[in-house]
C-alpha cells in the first residue's frame, strides 16, 4: 500500500492548547503521533512511503473560503509584527483569539484578532509559525492518495497531520485547519460518485458543513453523541442534509462506553447506505480515538474491533482513500492504525 507522508508536519507543534475549563495543557495532537504510526508501518512488508505531490491552491479553494485560507497563511506573521513581546519568544506562544463570532451576523472583521475569532472555532486550533505550511502538506498527502486511488483503482493512505475533519468551509477547530478528507473527496467527485465515511470518535462537523447541500458526495459520521461530546453543536441524528443534499448526510451519534458490538452495529447500517449509494470511490476519515484507552474519548473499541471495522469497510471492494484523523493513545496508535490498514493492502 502506498503511504503518502510529509515531514512538514513537524513544524506545526504548538507549545500548549487551552482545554475545557480554561486549563492550559501540552498539545495532544503532536508529532509523536506520527512517529508511533511510522514506526509501526515500517515493521510491515507492505507499506511504501511516498512524498506527496504539490497540487497548488486550486483544490483547496474549491473546498474552503479563500479569505479563510488567506487568514491561515498570514495570521502568524501579522501577529508577530504587531507584538514585539511575542516576536521575542515565538516558540513559547501560539496564536489564539479571546472572542469568538456567534455567526448570527456573518460579517468578517477587519482586525487580525477579529478575524481569528471569526475563522477559529475553539482553543485547540492553535496557530504557530509553520501551521499553514504543515496544513498544506497534509492536504497534499490526501490529494496524492486520492490520485493514487484513481490511477491504480486500489486503496491508499494519506498519513495526514494536522488532521482535518473539524475544519469547515471557513473555520478551523479541533486541531484541524484544512479539511484533508473533504478536499480529496471534492477532487474525486469530478471522477465519479464519492462516499465519505468518518469513523473518528468526534463528529466530522467540518465535513458535514462542506457537503451538507450536495448530493454527489454521501457523507456519514459515526461518533460520540454531541449531547455530551465535542463539537457539541453539530452531529445530531436529525441533521440529514439540506436542499439538493437532503438525505445525503447521516450521523450516528452513539452513547458513552460504546463497545465493539455497538460500534459495529452502527457501521453495518452505514455500509448498507454506502452500498445503496453505489459510489465509485470511498474516503475513510480514520480516527483511532474510539480506542478503549484514548484520553480524549469514552468509547471501548478494542484492537480486535479495529480489525473487524477494517474488514467490513474493505469488503465494499472500493478504491478507498484512507485519511488520518485523530487518535491520542500514542503508545497504541501505530499498532491500531496498522490493524485497520492491513485489511486494505
Amino acid at each position: 500500500m502506498k503511504i503518502f507522508y510529509s515531514e512538514e508536519h513537524r513544524k506545526h507543534y504548538p507549545p500548549f492548547e487551552v482545554f475545557d475549563g480554561g486549563k492550559r495543557v501540552p498539545y495532544y495532537e503532536n508529532p509523536d503521533r506520527m512517529d508511533k504510526i511510522l514506526s509501526a508501518l515500517k515493521k510491515t512488508d507492505w507499506a511504501e512511503f511516498i512524498i506527496p505531490v504539490d497540487f497548488g491552491l486550486a483544490p483547496i479553494y474549491a473546498t474552503h473560503d479563500e479569505g479563510y485560507i488567506q487568514f491561515l497563511a498570514s495570521a502568524w506573521t501579522e501577529w508577530l509584527t504587531s507584538d514585539p513581546e511575542i516576536a521575542a519568544a515565538p516558540e513559547q506562544n501560539a496564536f489564539l483569539p479571546a472572542t469568538f463570532a456567534l455567526r448570527r451576523m456573518p460579517r468578517v472583521p477587519s482586525t487580525l484578532l477579529g478575524k481569528a475569532g471569526y475563522y477559529m472555532m475553539d482553543l485547540s486550533a492553535c496557530i504557530v509559525g509553520a501551521t499553514y505550511e504543515a496544513a498544506l502538506a497534509s492536504a497534499n498527502c490526501a490529494l496524492s492518495a486520492a490520485q493514487e486511488a484513481v490511477s491504480s483503482q486500489r486503496s491508499a493512505f494519506g498519513l495526514c497531520r494536522p488532521p482535518g475533519h473539524h475544519a469547515g468551509k471557513d473555520y478551523a477547530g479541533g486541531y484541524c485547519f484544512i479539511n484533508n478528507a473533504s478536499v480529496a473527496a471534492n477532487w474525486l467527485s469530478a471522477k465519479g460518485k464519492v462516499a465519505l465515511l468518518d469513523i473518528d470518535y468526534h463528529a466530522g462537523n467540518g465535513t458535514q458543513d462542506i457537503f451538507y447541500e450536495r448530493d454527489d458526495v454521501l457523507t456519514i459520521s459515526i461518533h460520540g453523541d454531541p449531547d455530551y461530546e465535542y463539537p457539541h453543536y453539530i452531529g445530531f441524528a436529525d441533521e440529514t442534509g439540506a436542499g439538493a443534499g437532503l438525505g445525503f448526510h447521516k450521523n450516528f451519534p452513539l452513547p458513552k462506553d460504546t463497545d465493539d458490538e455497538g460500534y459495529l452495529s452502527a457501521l453495518d447500517e452505514a455500509i448498507t447506505m454506502i452500498k445503496n449509494f453505489a459510489p465509485n470511490y470511498l474516503i475513510l476519515s480514520a480516527g483511532m480515538d474510539t480506542f478503549k484507552d484514548d484520553p480524549l474519548g469514552t468509547f471501548k473499541v478494542t484492537r480486535e474491533g479495529f480489525s473487524k471495522i477494517g474488514q467490513k469497510i474493505a469488503d465494499l471492494n472500493l478504491p478507498t482513500v484512507i485519511i488520518m484523523e485523530g487518535g491520542y493513545a500514542n503508545e497504541a496508535l501505530g499498532t491500531n492504525v496498522v490493524t485497520l490498514l492491513e485489511n486494505f493492502k
